[in-house]
């Protein structure tokens, strides 16, 4: 879903390479439309500390995806301001900005070749032994092992020779490799079963660690110990606050948390 649909322009001559993020983003009473006088976001104003879970819930087309295409730069906003670390994000060379991300999409990507491929693929001077660290923090490497050729085992093209849970903890695998100070996870949860469901979270709770994190979350139960949690409706912020904070509130966000407990979603 997060794909630049045209050629983007050339970066201004001045735009800046991003040195030493620390990860603090804000959103100044940004607005967005992906055609003219068609606007989607509707004055998002929100701040970021460095460190901070930012889950972003609500409804299919609420804008949960818009918005992280705007952190990216994969499109501009139409007014207001993304910033980070305080600068404007269109003072930044996209390239280096993107960068500074991991992404752990929901459909995951996996290529033609070994598990060892796959998981040290977009990292750079890693060895074996940091590809296995890295598998052992995904909960991925007994796994692993229990295959005929261990890592050297052989992937077909869309890795259709190992369940979507083990794809996805390859995918996190991959990404605990990249040190980049910010993380956007769109979580990949469904369709799998609870106790993988389980293992999968673990794994994202050791690669969240320590850098900012935005979590497009559908199943409300994975996000419960989120700093923040952003409910949006209609490409607007309706509700903000901990889990705790949010029931209390009794709102959209206790609603739809009700509506997937009483759907047997979330875990009491």
């Amino acid at each position: 879903a997060l794909i630049d649909a045209e050629p983007e322009p050339a970066d201004s001559p001045d735009a800046l390479p991003v040195r030493d993020c620390q990860g603090a983003v804000s959103l100044r009473d940004i607005c967005f439309g992906y055609q003219p006088g068609q606007e989607i976001l509707h004055h998002i104003s929100l701040d970021v500390s460095p460190g901070q879970v930012v889950a972003i819930v609500g409804a299919t087309g609420c804008g949960k995806t818009t918005l992280i295409n705007l952190l990216m730069r994969f499109y501009d906003v139409t007014q207001g301001a993304a910033m980070l670390d305080s600068r404007d994000i269109r003072a930044y060379q996209r390239q280096s900005l993107r960068r500074q991300y991991t992404m752990v999409l929901q459909d995951t990507w996996l290529f033609e070749g070994t598990i060892y491929e796959n998981i040290a693929y977009g990292a750079q001077d890693v060895t074996r032994d940091d590809v296995i660290a890295a598998a052992k923090a995904a909960h991925i490497h007994q796994t692993i092992l229990s295959l005929p050729q261990g890592y050297d085992t052989l992937l077909t093209g869309d890795g259709g020779n190992i369940s979507k849970g083990q794809k996805q903890l390859l995918t996190i695998a991959r990404a605990m490799l990249v040190k980049s100070p910010m993380l956007i996870l769109d979580e990949a949860t469904s369709n799998v079963d609870t106790q993988t469901e389980k293992i999968i979270a673990d794994a994202m709770l050791a690669l969240m660690r320590g850098r900012t994190c935005f979590v497009i979350a559908h199943r409300l139960s994975t996000i419960v110990g989120a700093d923040k949690i952003v409910c949006m409706q209609a490409g607007r912020i309706v509700e903000s606050g901990t889990h705790r904070e949010l029931l209390q509130r009794n709102g959209v966000y206790a609603a739809m948390y009700r509506a997937q407990f009483e759907s047997g979603q979330v875990e009491d």
